[in-house]
């Protein structure tokens, strides 16, 4: 789809632009156009631009709970580039109690981008933001960690005015400060949920059941697995390579049933957990499961609160 281009943007100078470039703004914004548009901007300047789609709820790039790194090799034009994709999987569809894994999630992606190569790296964040909900502490986070040479904000009115107020202050970062694109139009729950289930729906297209014996592998947090329960397939860096659907759990063979577009376990490190059941008829999510089924722990036995700590 097309992206119209308002004037304000076209008028940024990107002038010797480089480094971690974040973009921050509240939901339907166009935050995320944006950082589509300085990607291609900075192609013209770069040989090698990375992208991260880190927002985990209305992903871009991938399906939803995971982050993605794309790195733009010489000579592509085209947005997304062609390039292998790295993931990193949140297992959630909002930070909300799940900071810490973002948080790091994002350090990991733009770590692996430098390392391909990336001299610009655009960085497309959540639309959380309102400080009651943790958005201040959770974008500072980020700038403390990243340390962005730019941070690029997003505003309708004064939504962002307290994560800007001390970053307007300090050397830390740059802050180049914005206006919401006119064009984009606000989303509602029900469509940004409609959203995410056509994401499932696609990545799950030709998907087949695998099954695993999670003895050999690393689990994270526990071996607690609930039918419908979405997970992913680490490699030793702990990157997904794959997302699964958890069909069956047999916690007499220690084996558990997924339903996965990988064909095998080659690289597979470890099974992460996440905090989300999809249905596995209409790819709608839902937290502590939509199928009615409870997790199955170890040999069989719920967790105890003194599993889970």
């Amino acid at each position: 789809m097309p992206i119209e281009i308002p004037p304000h943007w076209e008028q940024l100078s990107l002038e010797g632009l480089s480094g971690v470039l974040m973009v921050i703004g509240a939901p339907d914004t166009g935050k995320s156009t944006f950082a589509r548009y300085l990607y291609t901007r900075l192609c013209a300047c770069h040989e090698r631009v990375g992208f991260i789609d880190g927002d985990i709820g209305q992903a871009s790039l991938g399906p939803p709970t995971t982050m993605t790194l794309v790195v733009r090799q010489s000579g592509e034009t085209d947005f997304p580039p062609g390039g292998p994709r790295t993931r990193f999987f949140v297992g959630a569809t909002s930070p909300r109690g799940h900071m810490l894994p973002t948080v790091i999630g994002l350090y990991k992606l733009v770590r692996r981008a430098q390392e391909l190569g990336a001299t610009a790296v655009v960085v497309d964040t959540t639309g959380l933001v309102a400080p009651e909900q943790g958005g201040l502490i959770l974008k500072h986070s980020k700038v403390d960690l990243l340390e962005p040479s730019a941070v690029f904000a997003i505003q309708r009115g004064c939504e962002l005015e307290p994560v800007l107020v001390p970053l307007r202050r300090s050397a830390r970062t740059r802050v180049v400060e914005l206006p919401p694109a006119s064009a984009i139009r606000p989303r509602d729950m029900v469509t940004r949920r409609a959203y995410r289930a056509r994401l499932f729906a696609r990545y799950f297209a030709n998907a087949y059941p695998l099954e695993i014996s999670w003895a050999r592998l690393a689990v994270f947090p526990a071996p607690c697995f609930g039918r419908g329960q979405l997970v992913a397939l680490e490699d030793a860096h702990g990157f997904a390579l794959a997302l699964g659907v958890v069909q069956e759990v047999d916690p007499v063979r220690q084996t558990v049933l997924l339903l996965t577009p990988a064909h095998s376990l080659e690289k597979v490190d470890a099974i992460r957990l996440g905090d989300i059941w999809l249905n596995p008829q209409t790819w709608e999510d839902s937290r502590w499961g939509n199928t009615g089924d409870r997790p199955t722990f170890g040999a069989g036995r719920l967790p105890e609160k003194e599993d889970l700590r």
